[in-house]
Parts: structure tokens; C-alpha cells; sequence
């Protein structure tokens, strides 16, 4: 029986293999070329080929995406050791900073980065608005949150001192760098700006988001949809809170189920509970650290006997050692061991 699933391509209308080699190479060599400006910089150099054409080529190879381009760009690099052009490391940097704004946040241990956000709850008769602050460690996804009356620098700062950095001091293990958006809460000038002075003080990085937008904080947007449909929604409609320190001891018993008894499809939880996942990583935010390094061994210094020939009558006198120090040698450890 003759196939007819799909018509079989005609090898004598594909372009020249020389063509196709070229076409081929201007994807890796330029990456960030579209198939018109390809063909168009093709016909530079003679090679005509229309960007249809281009195209068709690309996706025999499948490199048809941008994305597919530089990973091919990248895996041949590894391979061959290439020296990159300025306009290929303009490239990947310039997917590096998509995976950045898209929520791809570069993360290698507990610690590492931690996110920061503000989330408005709601508003209370008798309290007022209520806003939350929740800080999430974005490799281990261990979430903290505190909710507070006002949205300011003060609380902001007040989070981090009253359970962000104890947490971590517990552990032994410090907070290197935190992201936030570009809220007044969090921006300011260090001198007059009490959570941009606190960061100053502990001496912790601080990145923030691109402006206008707010899926490069994706992980705390998130975790916030995930609080308000797991927590808010029921305990509001269960519960009529009449103070801060009510709401705050229920969030309190639900951050202790999400953190210890939950089980996280995150990146490195692999099906874990957050806090299970930090510990298992622990080990692995202390080897970064610099002063855990392994000690150099120690070293052994003692004098060595001098066993090269001495000239006639300039030997050893009577009753002395047969070399100096050999009556008497030292042994000398260096610290640490």
C-alpha cells in the first residue's frame, strides 16, 4: 500500500549544500538575526537565498527560535571552546535578561536571594487596611510573612529584623542579597531611608526589579496568589478578626503547615516541603562560604642535615653534633592542627 499520510519532500528543490552550510553558520554567528535580515546579510556575501528559504533551512536544523539559536550557539561553544563576537555575547545576554524579567531569577543556594514584597490583604472595621510582608528564600522557597497596619521603610526593615534574619542566624547561614520592587517601602535614599540603612548596616545586596515589571518578582506574586486562595479566602469567611495580633497568630499556624507540611513543586523541592528542602542544602550554602574553606594542610619545618662534602680540617669539632641541629631538632606545627 503507498503511504499518504504526508507528501514526501522533492530533494531536487532544496538549495545547494553550500547555501544551506552558510545559512546554517549565519544562525549561530548572528543569533539575534530574524530570516529577512539573515537573507539580507547573506547577500553580502553572495549567498542568495530568499527568507522564506532562510526559514526553511532553520527549521530542518531546528533553529528556527531565537531561544534555539543561542542554545545551539552555547552547546557549540562548550564543544569546540569558540572564542564569542561582541554581537553573540550581546545576544546571550540579552536572553539572560529576558529569563530575568520573565521570572527566572538565578538562584544557586539557601541564602543566595531572597524576595521581598508587599501584598495588600484587605481592610478590617476597626484596624484598618492591612498589608502583609512576605519574604520567600527563592531557592528553597521557605516563606516568612508579618502583617502590619501601614505599608512604610520602617516595617519593611522591621520584617527582615524580627524573623527574616533570625531565621537564617539560626541556621548559620547569611542573607547575601534580597529582591524587591520599586516601591518607596523599599527605595530610598540610604541616608534618610530606614530599610535601604538596615540593608546598609547588615551588609546585604540589594537588587530590584525592572520597572514596570512585576513578573521578575514572580516568585513572591506567586506565593501570594497561593495565601490568598489557601488562607485569606477561607479564614475570612470563617473568622471575624477584631485585631492584628488574631490575624497574625492564625497566618503564623498556616506558614507553619506551608513551610513544614506542604510539599512544593519548586525547582529544587523535587516534591519536598520547603524547609525540608533548606536543610538538605545547607551543606551546600556552606561550602560558598569563605570562611569554612578547608584549612591548607599543615606542613612539617625542621632542620635538615647539610650532607654535602666539607673541605679538609673545616669538619665537625669534637664531642659537637654531626651537623647543626642535629643534637637538638624542632618540630613546628602550623595553626589549626
Amino acid at each position: 500500500m503507498q503511504e499518504m499520510s504526508r507528501a514526501k519532500p522533492n530533494l531536487k528543490n532544496r538549495v545547494e549544500e553550500l547555501v544551506e552550510k552558510a545559512v546554517v553558520k549565519m544562525a549561530t554567528a548572528q543569533p539575534a538575526f530574524g530570516q529577512v535580515r539573515a537573507s539580507n546579510e547573506l547577500k553580502k556575501t553572495g549567498v542568495f537565498i530568499s527568507p522564506g528559504g532562510v526559514r526553511s533551512v532553520w527549521l530542518r536544523h531546528q533553529l528556527e527560535t531565537f531561544p534555539k539559536r543561542l542554545k545551539a550557539l552555547e552547546a557549540q561553544v562548550s564543544e569546540q571552546g569558540l572564542i564569542l563576537t561582541e554581537a553573540q555575547i550581546a545576544a546571550l545576554e540579552r536572553a539572560k535578561e529576558e529569563k530575568t524579567v520573565q521570572g527566572e531569577i538565578e538562584t544557586h543556594h539557601p541564602g543566595y536571594l531572597g524576595a521581598q514584597d508587599t501584598y495588600y490583604v484587605g481592610y478590617i472595621k476597626g484596624v484598618g487596611k492591612i498589608y502583609q510582608q512576605t519574604f520567600i528564600d527563592t531557592y528553597t522557597k521557605v516563606a516568612q510573612a508579618k502583617v502590619y497596619d501601614r505599608k512604610n521603610a520602617l516595617v519593611a526593615a522591621d520584617m527582615l529584623n524580627d524573623r527574616v534574619l533570625p531565621f537564617y542566624e539560626q541556621h548559620a547561614i547569611p542573607l547575601l542579597r534580597i529582591l524587591t520592587d520599586r516601591g518607596t517601602e523599599y527605595c530610598g535614599t540610604r541616608e534618610h531611608h530606614e530599610y535601604e540603612l538596615y540593608l546598609t548596616i547588615e551588609d546585604i545586596d540589594h537588587s530590584k526589579t525592572k520597572a514596570k515589571s512585576p513578573q521578575t518578582n514572580g516568585i513572591c506574586e506567586r506565593f501570594h496568589r497561593t495565601i490568598q486562595e489557601e488562607f485569606y479566602a477561607i479564614a475570612f469567611r470563617k473568622k471575624i478578626y477584631r485585631s492584628l495580633e488574631e490575624l497574625q497568630q492564625d497566618l503564623e499556624d498556616w506558614l507553619h503547615y506551608y513551610n513544614y507540611q506542604r510539599t512544593h513543586s519548586g525547582k529544587y523541592c523535587f516534591g519536598k516541603t520547603p524547609h525540608q528542602t533548606f536543610l538538605d542544602t545547607i551543606p551546600l550554602a556552606k561550602e560558598k562560604m569563605l570562611n569554612n574553606l578547608a584549612q591548607q594542610p599543615a606542613q612539617h619545618f625542621f632542620s635538615a642535615p647539610d650532607l654535602s662534602p666539607q673541605p679538609e680540617g673545616m669538619g665537625p669539632k669534637k664531642n659537637e653534633p654531626d651537623y647543626p641541629g642535629s643534637g637538638n631538632i624542632t618540630l613546628e606545627l602550623l595553626p589549626g592542627r
